[in-house]
């Protein structure tokens, strides 16, 4: 299973084990089952703390949990956690054997106070790079918690389950057999929705704290550069996201970044989270912006109820994937209207799909998906695929993949539970045609997040924030960088530049005023 350079890696992480620790897989007769045994015999093989055993009576076959000798530990794994979980094994296996997890006490102490009984279920694809943030958040808790109990699903090893539950979105995650979240997930999250006074005792201290020189809203590309210049000049900084990594979090490849050969969204995103905390950043993670006061000390009013005060403010909230908007669109979000192909992509392996979009995330997203799926049809507005040509050769050359070009998408259909089909109206004739489908990518671009700024400062017909060469916006220490504005090409380094632009403006602006 593991080559000799993995398992050397492996080895020198499993030194750091200071608590014996065992592996109990529970097996079947399926081919998963015996590269299951084949892993686990390999990781027991690289340290003396760790013994692996086949006798297991877990619900799941196959499966295996990973507990301290000793201990209850709920982390299970009902799953080969390879690709993108493969991290999550790896710090399992480190947490549960006494290794100290890098959260501050104060969480650890709020995830041990947790009372009650939680098991959770998280049902997740190999190939998602947003479920890892949910599997180790939660396997955490189960190694900190005996209160707490954990399994990570591979949806393609329990189709029955998938139909069963109606799952066609990834991360999918339960508790105590009902729905409790959908989407990436990270601990924070997951905390204030278990733990009900945490809201209310985070608002009170965000509450607490005096102005910023500098408040960063957003955690992307513009928002991290704008927050490490800001920083490096000795002013005092904050920073406020929903999700640090911005839009970075959603994507497989980045192969354009001066200086970067080649890396992965997630990756990239942790880099910059990494230099935002080196420097003296107050960072504030997991929030949204309701409203925005301008004044000489300007109001940032929170949606937990919070108000943050900065002497200047630099907007980089980035942007979203555009929705359709056709009946249909969010009676099945998550039932087969799904936005990330890598994600969501492995739940309709054999399956026919559509994709909107025939820009270059649209034809991608068919190439990829034309891998896993029985056949994808690509639906196009316009009378020609506007992605780079090298894509749409690479896409008509597929034998499993339909285009319909000139083609308006009218409606996504459903038998009240999940998706069954699309139907669009051909431009030219006006005919309207019928797709069957079991689920429906939606790529045709990005809207910005400034609904918080409306009436506040200007906003173009599109709703992206009006700035000038120096990233200013018509409201005198307003300033604004990245996706969310109306600079043109919404690139990864383009942001980057517009925000340590930002912050630039923003410090001149501080010292001349």
């Amino acid at each position: 299973m593991l080559d000799d350079a993995i398992k050397g890696q492996l080895a020198a992480y499993l030194e750091r084990i200071t608590q014996p620790i065992e592996l109990v897989a529970t097996l079947d007769d399926r081919e998963e089952a015996q590269q299951m045994r084949e892993l686990l015999s390999e990781i027991a093989a690289l340290s003396d703390k760790v013994t692996a055993r086949f006798d297991g009576n877990a619900a799941r076959r196959p499966s295996f949990r990973i507990s301290r000798v000793g201990a209850d530990m709920g982390v299970e794994f009902a799953a080969i956690p390879m690709g993108h979980e493969f991290t999550s094994l790896v710090l399992a296996l480190l947490q549960a054997g006494g290794h100290p997890p890098k959260v501050e006490q104060a969480v650890i102490e709020q995830i041990q106070a947790l009372e009650g009984e939680f098991v959770f279920e998280t049902w997740m694809s190999l190939t998602c790079h947003n479920c890892p943030d949910v599997v180790q958040a939660l396997n955490l808790m189960a190694v900190l918690n005996p209160r707490v109990r954990h399994v990570a699903i591979d949806g393609g090893l329990f189709q029955d389950e998938v139909e069963q539950r109606q799952i066609m979105a990834v991360p999918a995650i339960f508790l105590n057999g009902q729905p409790f979240g959908s989407g990436r997930m990270e601990l924070p999250e997951i905390l204030a929705k278990v733990d009900t006074g945490a809201a209310a005792r985070e608002a009170k201290a965000l509450d607490a704290k005096d102005a910023f020189d500098v408040l960063v809203v957003g955690g992307g590309p513009a928002g991290a550069a704008a927050a490490v210049y800001a920083a490096r000049k000795g002013i005092r900084t904050g920073l406020l996201a929903e999700r640090l990594g911005g839009q970075t979090m959603d994507t497989m490849g980045i192969e354009n970044y001066p200086s970067v050969l080649e890396t992965q969204g997630p990756k990239f995103a942790a880099a910059l989270e990494a230099q935002v905390r080196s420097v003296d950043v107050d960072v504030m993670p997991h929030q949204r912006v309701a409203a925005v006061e301008p004044g000489n000390t300007i109001a940032v009013k929170l949606e937990n109820g919070a108000t943050l005060r900065a002497k200047s403010l630099i907007v980089a909230t980035g942007a979203r994937w555009r929705k359709v908007n056709v009946p249909g669109e969010a009676e099945y979000a998550n039932k087969g209207v799904a936005y990330c192909p890598h994600c969501d992509g492995p739940l309709f392996k054999g399956k026919d799909v559509a994709v909107i979009g025939g820009g270059n995330s649209g034809v991608e997203a068919a190439i990829d998906l034309a891998g896993v799926v029985h056949h994808v049809t690509l639906i196009e507005f316009a009378d020609q695929l506007k992605a780079d040509a090298v894509l749409v050769k690479k896409l008509q050359s597929l034998p499993n993949v339909t285009i319909h070009v000139n083609a308006q998408t009218t409606e996504i259909t459903g038998d009240g539970q999940k998706v069954n089909g699309l139907v669009y109206t051909d431009r030219a004739s006006g005919e309207s045609h019928r797709v069957a489908l079991s689920g429906v990518f939606v790529q045709i671009g990005l809207v910005p997040n400034t609904e918080f700024l409306k009436g506040t400062v200007e906003l173009s017909r599109y709703g992206e924030i009006m700035i000038d060469e120096r990233c200013a916006t018509s409201v005198p220490g307003i300033f604004a960088a990245g996706d969310a504005t109306t600079v043109p090409y919404k690139q990864i380094v383009i942001a980057a530049g517009e925000g340590a632009k930002a912050a630039l403006s923003a410090f001149d602006h501080l010292i001349r005023h």
